[in-house]
């Protein structure tokens, strides 16, 4: 059992309407969905911006909700017995930042914050942008989970820690989701990593539809889940075919050495 465990991951993709604004609607309505998974996974993913949206006005937030979010994660995490991961507004010494936070059944928790700010949206004028890449390891996977516009960025994704999994949790709209079906894809390939990502789905506030296609790749590309409505959808990675992969192709030996610059 435990060498079964140490081999594969079982992960949850919530994809899910949000209520504007409204982080107690929010809390509620995931708390009933994680209720209703109905079997014992280790990782759970929530999308982009999870209690709110993808509002652009973080002060009609109280600013103690992100504290009050996160103890909530520490008690699903804890009740469940399963990791939780998504992002969410958070305030902190006068600023605001898309925080997202990695939370353990234990309590354990990292947190990284979106790098790169969605300056279509303003995003860069309203939020405090990261600058350190977060890699956690995980019942023996290494993880880098990264937001939605990070997607776009493949240096930012490279794998140059000899990760297994990246996760994207993302408020990608309708209009552009053939671009995150392709990067989902190419993120997976280039890397030689099983590449998730959660998106949201419906329509906010200000008028932004959102098409779900919440997915998961395989090490070549190859698509494992593709979720098109409401729904949870559960997926299982394993870290021997991650070995395999890369001991036969052995691709990422031949990458580029270079370093980025903050």
């Amino acid at each position: 059992m435990k060498e079964s465990l140490n081999n594969s991951l079982k992960i949850a993709l919530i994809q899910s309407t949000l209520h504007w604004e409204n982080p107690l609607a929010n809390r509620e309505m995931f708390a009933n969905k994680i209720e209703r998974i109905g079997e014992s996974v280790d990782i759970i993913v929530l999308p982009e911006m999870f209690t709110t949206g993808f509002t652009m006005s973080p002060s009609n937030i109280d600013k103690n909700e992100g504290l009050i979010t996160l103890a909530w994660m520490k008690k699903m995490a804890s009740t469940h017995n399963s990791a939780i991961v998504g992002s969410i507004v958070f305030h902190e010494d006068g600023k605001y930042y898309n925080r997202l936070f990695f939370v353990e059944p234990t309590g354990d928790c990292q947190s990284y914050d979106k790098r790169h700010t969605f300056t279509l949206a303003g995003e860069d004028r309203e939020y405090t942008a990261g600058t350190d890449r977060l890699i956690l390891l995980y019942k023996g996977f290494s993880i880098c989970p990264l937001v939605c516009y990070d997607l776009r960025f493949p240096v930012w994704s490279r794998n140059t820690e000899n990760f297994d999994v990246l996760m994207y949790m993302a408020n990608w709209p309708t209009p552009r989701v053939n671009a995150w079906d392709a990067l989902l894809k190419a993120r997976a390939i280039e890397n030689m990593v099983y590449c998730i990502g959660v998106n949201r789905i419906g329509e906010d506030e200000v008028g932004h539809k959102y098409p779900g296609h919440s997915s998961v790749y395989d090490p070549l590309g190859k698509l494992v889940v593709l979720s098109e409505k409401e729904e949870t959808s559960i997926v299982e990675v394993f870290k021997n075919e991650i070995d395999v992969v890369r001991d036969k192709l052995r691709f990422l030996d031949d990458s580029d050495e270079f370093s980025l610059l903050n």
